[in-house]
């Protein structure tokens, strides 16, 4: 005779400690003592555990690396580098745990009455089953359950030497070679740290895409410049993977020359995206409108499913999968949960996505794709000639800032450069405060710095809307 299932009701119900769910707890407890937070998978964020720190820890090793083979470009010659890769994975491992153990701490802090282990789905709008323990009834709900690593059915054959980012992080010591398919944010930055630390790679990727870039001259740049350093083919056609002896035999045709080639690597990385974590939810029990994705369809200002009392945050939603888009979806989660039926448009920032790689990638507001045929200016400089650049022996790259024709208010930009990661949070502030070029021309530039680069894009621009106002008038 099974048990009866613990009753529990509350005001706001969220599935999902991660990054949206703990800011969306956070916010519903403004407005209601009556919350519970449901958690079935460990402890942690994605950012924490398997994303955003455990691949900077990487990727600083990396740069630690490459800062030595680099140094005779200054005139400083030192021996080549050792590399010990136990080391380097323990320092990963390290670290990592302590940056998650901070999340789990701050878990643990909050009531036990507002948190419950295990894994929630429908039984209907308001009605959650947890495993078979507890039976909650919900005013309002939010889902932040997250997103998981796709595997494609083409890497079956990869057997278990078949890995995804959540398992590179948890290595005791680098293998000797890795195919890394999806030069997408996590295969670049991923593969090129394991190269740069010794591991011989080999990266695939189909459609020709590289990152998020869309410009056609930056992503055309960056693909001969990541060629040069690493062995990149962006639409490969993939023919098969089989396990053998030693790891995994790759068949593949190289779009370049057009011919079949085989080779072995000891693993293989599925780098191909991430899904979002809806399986098991049985959201066809909670009366949303669900897209082909299975997703629910939702406002993405106010994060509220249709007009139901039920919302969803962070990258379950698979809209922006980045964590400050996360923590602001869940505020804005949480505080409508907290205070329905008076749903309001919560702050959306401009988005702002970087790559960690190197050189970085940074998008800015609306990407040279999102314009398509808006009436627009493009500004450009090069920073193989850009004076710090040169100076810090940094000086590649490409940065395209984009204006509105007429009026010349910022757009966006896309960069691939040096430090782009602070150049794109100088743009992020003006295109969130939709500055113009003339005013943000007007803005403090020192020198010799990277950012006179992008001042050199500005006025690009501004003389190209200035043009354009000359026409309108003749």
């Amino acid at each position: 005779m099974s048990a009866v299932p613990l009753q529990k009701e509350v005001d706001v119900a969220i599935i999902g400690a991660g990054s949206a769910g703990l800011p969306a707890y956070r916010a519903a407890r403004a407005y209601t003592d009556r919350v519970v937070m449901i958690e079935g998978g460990p402890y942690g964020t994605t950012c924490a555990r398997v994303g955003c720190m455990p691949s900077k820890l990487l990727i600083a090793a990396s740069e630690a690396v490459h800062e030595i083979e680099r140094a005779h470009g200054f005139g400083v010659h030192a021996p080549a580098p050792e590399v010990n890769g136990v080391e380097v994975m323990d320092r990963v491992r390290r670290e990592r745990d302590r940056f998650v153990g901070f999340v789990v701490e701050s878990v643990e802090n909050i009531p036990a009455e507002h948190h419950i282990r295990g894994y929630a789905r429908f039984l209907d709008p308001h009605t959650l089953q947890v495993d078979d323990h507890t039976r909650i009834q919900a005013k309002r709900i939010i889902i932040a359950t997250g997103s998981s690593p796709n595997v494609l059915p083409l890497f079956e054959g990869a057997g278990d030497r078949l890995i995804v980012n959540d398992d590179v992080f948890n290595w005791e010591q680098l293998p000797q070679s890795v195919a890394v398919f999806g030069p997408g944010v996590i295969g670049l930055e991923i593969g090129q740290a394991l190269h740069r630390l010794g591991v011989k790679i080999r990266m695939l990727g189909v459609g020709g895409f590289l990152g998020p870039l869309s410009d056609p001259d930056l992503k055309d740049y960056a693909t001969r410049l990541f060629q040069s350093e690493f062995p990149l083919d962006p639409d490969a056609t993939i023919l098969g993977m089989e396990r053998t002896e030693g790891g995994v035999r790759v068949r593949f045709v190289d779009s370049q020359t057009g011919t079949e080639q085989t080779e072995e690597f000891e693993y293989v990385l599925a780098a191909t995206g991430r899904k979002p974590n809806v399986k098991g939810l049985a959201l066809e029990n909670s009366g949303l409108e669900l897209d082909p994705r299975g997703v629910p369809v939702f406002n993405p200002q106010t994060m509220q499913c249709g007009d139901s009392h039920i919302f969803i945050a962070g990258d379950v939603n698979h809209s922006l999968p980045l964590l400050h888009e996360a923590a602001d979806e869940g505020k804005i989660a949480g505080t409508n949960a907290g205070r329905f039926p008076d749903v309001q448009k919560g702050l959306r920032r401009s988005q702002l996505s970087v790559v960690f790689c190197d050189p970085q990638i940074a998008i800015v507001g609306n990407s040279w794709q999102e314009l398509g045929g808006a009436n627009f200016v493009v500004g450009k400089v090069s920073f193989e000639n850009q004076g710090r650049s040169r100076v810090m022996l940094r000086n590649r790259g490409l940065l395209h800032v984009y204006a509105d024709a007429t009026s010349g208010r910022f757009l966006g930009a896309e960069i691939f450069g040096p430090q782009a990661e602070h150049l794109g949070h100088l743009l992020a502030w003006a295109h969130q405060q939709q500055m113009t070029v003339a005013q943000m021309l007007e803005m403090p530039f020192y020198h010799p710095v990277i950012e006179e680069g992008l001042r050199t894009a500005l006025r690009e621009a501004q003389a190209q809307v200035r043009v354009a106002e000359t026409r309108q008038a003749a």
